[in-house]
This record gives structure tokens, C-alpha cells and sequence, in this order.
């Protein structure tokens, strides 16, 4: 086992921007190490910050791990029952048409507990931004299977691997929000890498700027680490993110301006992508 000291940082390492958003009142928390809910809580924060909407921002929280944020957030805030985040936000935003108003749920919350909620809430094209933090676990609740759990994975009651014949296929609720025509932009990221963050914190940027245009239902899933309910060690978490819950949820935009694209869409194209860097690379660089 390797340990990680994260009491110091890294002699090459320099600091890039605050150690923590505006709009958290303390860094301090409760969650397991490794997990990546604070880093998807980190792309809202600043974004709502960066955008200037901080004055007139509602959130709705579900349950979960992030409920504990709750407490510590610079944000007026709505607690919803389980599942029931998007029908709350629906109501604050038809009171209260010029608030920015998001949600922030878990798989569980959402997928399991919630799905009908979020659904028609896309289908009336209520004028909300949803955020999705999917880790494929009820992690506040064990580490159970959830509706996003991939087949294959490990969860508290899936020793063996979630199996098709016995507990069905993973939901990929993205598919079906872009298919409804009430919602504007879809997308799928992720907090695994520095890279993944940056891409996924512009997603949240679009889906706010969305909802600031009026244009409809905006919605941004992020994929974040739960090593505690994946039964890993915490500094591989980002690596099993990537190589389990990535290779079914891929990261991508499903719908922007009217155009769909489905998962195996988005993973053809990070294929062909990844296989252009690939001869670039053996050609002599990237710098063409």
C-alpha cells in the first residue's frame, strides 16, 4: 500500500488559484478521502461566481454524501425530499423566474429515487440546470447498487459484479434527457484528471448560461470518485473511474444547439480522437 501525505504539498507544486470557492464558507468536510463530490462542487461554486449570479442563485439539494455541504455553502438553499429536487426547483423557478436555480443530486437520489422528477421536468422544459453527481453507488447509505452501476462493478450488494440477467442494464439517464425536447444541453463529465475538471466546469458554465438565455432544461452529469464504495484503495480511484464508470458513462455533450449525440456516439468519437493524438505523437508531435 502506498500512503499519500497530503499534510504538505508537492515540492513542484504551485498554487493556481484560492484554496477554496468564494461561496464556501469553510474547506473543512466530513466526506471519505478520494471522493470527487468537493471538486464537482467546486466547478458550481465558481462558476456561479465567475458568471456573477451569485445575488440571485437558489439551490435544491437531494440527499446524500453532498448534503453535508448544505451547511457551509454562500447560497441560498431549498432541502428537498429524496428524489424530489427537480419538482422543488420547478416550483422555486416558476416563483421566482429570475433566480438562477440548480439542483444538486447523487445517482441514487436521482436515478433511483428521483427519475420520473428530473424526466418531466425536461420534458415541460422548466428552466433549471440539474446536477447530476454520479459515483454508481448510494454512497451515504454503504455503497449499494444504484441504477448507474455498470455491469461488472463491485458494490455492497453486488460482491460480484453487477450482472444483466439479475439486476438489469445501468441507466444512462443523459440519452434520455437529450431526447426530450424540452431540454437544451446535455452533458457528461468528469473530476478524474485536471483535465476532465476544466472540461467539465466549462459544461456547468454552458448549462448556467442555458438557463440565463431562457432556452429551456440544461443539465450537467459529473462523474466523481467514491473509492470507500468502490472497496479500493483512495489514490486509485481516479484510474477506476476512468477505466469502469467512464467506459458506459462517456464523457461528452449530448445535446448542444439542437444536436443529439448518443453515448457511442461520444465514445466513436473519443476513439478517433485519441488514435489521431496517437499517430501525431508517432509522427513527431502535436504542435501541427
Amino acid at each position: 500500500m502506498v500512503t499519500i501525505d497530503t499534510e504538505h504539498p508537492p515540492s513542484n507544486a504551485r498554487q493556481v488559484g484560492a484554496l477554496k470557492p468564494d461561496l464556501l464558507i469553510t474547506g473543512e468536510h466530513h466526506l471519505c478521502p478520494g471522493c470527487g463530490e468537493p471538486l464537482a462542487l467546486r466547478c458550481l461554486l465558481d462558476t456561479i461566481t465567475e458568471l456573477e449570479l451569485t445575488a440571485q442563485t437558489i439551490g435544491v439539494m437531494g440527499i446524500g454524501c453532498y448534503t453535508a455541504f448544505s451547511m457551509t455553502l454562500d447560497v441560498d438553499l431549498v432541502q428537498a425530499l429524496h428524489g424530489r429536487a427537480p419538482s422543488v426547483a420547478t416550483g422555486v423557478k416558476r416563483m421566482r423566474p429570475d433566480a438562477t436555480v440548480f439542483t444538486l443530486q447523487g445517482d441514487g437520489d436521482m436515478v433511483n429515487e428521483g427519475l420520473q422528477e428530473v424526466l418531466h421536468t425536461a420534458a415541460r422544459g422548466e428552466a433549471v440546470t440539474c446536477v447530476l453527481l454520479n459515483n454508481g453507488v448510494f454512497g451515504e447509505t454503504g455503497g449499494h447498487m444504484t441504477a448507474t452501476t455498470v455491469l461488472g462493478q463491485r458494490t455492497k450488494n453486488t460482491l460480484e459484479g453487477r450482472d444483466a440477467a439479475y439486476h438489469g442494464y445501468p441507466i444512462l439517464i443523459g440519452d434520455l434527457l437529450a431526447r426530450l425536447e424540452g431540454a437544451t444541453y446535455v452533458a457528461r463529465g468528469s473530476v478524474h484528471n485536471a483535465g476532465a475538471v476544466a472540461r467539465t466546469k466549462k459544461m456547468v458554465r454552458r448549462a448556467l448560461e442555458c438557463q440565463e438565455r431562457r432556452e429551456g432544461f440544461s443539465f450537467v452529469e459529473i462523474l466523481t470518485m467514491c473509492p470507500t464504495g468502490w472497496f479500493i484503495p483512495t489514490g486509485e480511484g481516479p484510474g477506476y473511474l476512468h477505466d469502469t464508470l467512464g467506459e458506459v458513462h462517456v464523457m461528452g455533450e449530448l445535446k448542444v444547439d439542437g444536436r443529439i449525440r448518443t453515448t457511442e456516439e461520444l465514445h466513436a468519437e473519443n476513439v478517433a480522437r485519441q488514435r489521431d493524438v496517437e499517430a501525431r505523437l508517432a509522427a513527431g508531435g502535436l504542435d501541427d
